[in-house]
């Protein structure tokens, strides 16, 4: 028999990368299992086990994957909108949107991975820890932008910005999960915006 073609490996990984991501949102990365993963993909253990090798290296590309799909929904849709305020207002929407869609069928990966990591030290927990202060960086430069240009009060601290959008993105999510409720998204939506409204 002749050996799979690396093209074949890769797309045979991003397919059970996939539905990891989805129980991983569920179940936490912790509730990985190679066994569910076999079952889930029709591939023998074996099989999926040698695609990564050990389990921290599938829970590594499980939220690998996770943040591209994240950046790839929420962000590539408005990251050509002019910087500062007009871009904030407009990923905020987008952020928002990929939770009321249900993307994740567990609701916002990144907030259940954080829960599930803070206060366990290690590799992946420091990981999580990068992502979300990538996260935050991003979002503090957008409101360092509106800042300077005259979008947003001086006295405005983009920490305190990024943290309050993202615990509001956070609480729809899990608001959403909890009682299904859509108007959480609304309610969501107008704290984001006076929190950015101009000489709030």
């Amino acid at each position: 028999m002749p050996r799979r073609s690396a093209a074949a490996v890769a797309e045979t990984r991003a397919a059970v990368t996939d539905a990891a991501v989805d129980r991983a949102s569920v179940e936490g990365l912790e509730g990985l299992t190679v066994g569910w993963l076999a079952e889930e993909v029709q591939m023998r253990k074996s099989s999926v086990f040698s695609l990564f090798g050990s389990k921290e290296e599938l829970q590594r590309a499980t939220l690998d994957a996770a943040v591209a799909q994240f950046i790839e929904e929420v962000w590539r849709t408005v990251e050509d909108e002019p910087a500062g305020r007009t871009r904030l207002l407009a990923l905020c929407d987008s952020w928002l949107d990929y939770h009321r869609r249900e993307v994740m069928p567990g609701g916002c990966f990144l907030t259940t991975a954080t829960i599930e990591y803070d206060a366990r030290p290690g590799p992946l927990r420091n990981e999580v820890a990068r992502t979300m202060k990538r996260w935050l960086g991003l979002l503090e430069r957008e409101v360092a932008t509106a800042i300077e240009s005259g979008e947003l009060p001086p006295d405005t601290d983009p920490a305190d910005v990024a943290f309050q959008l993202n615990a509001l993105a956070a609480a729809a999510s899990y608001g959403f999960q909890l009682w299904r409720d859509p108007e959480v998204f609304a309610r969501a939506r107008r704290s984001m915006r006076r929190i950015l409204a101009v000489g709030r």
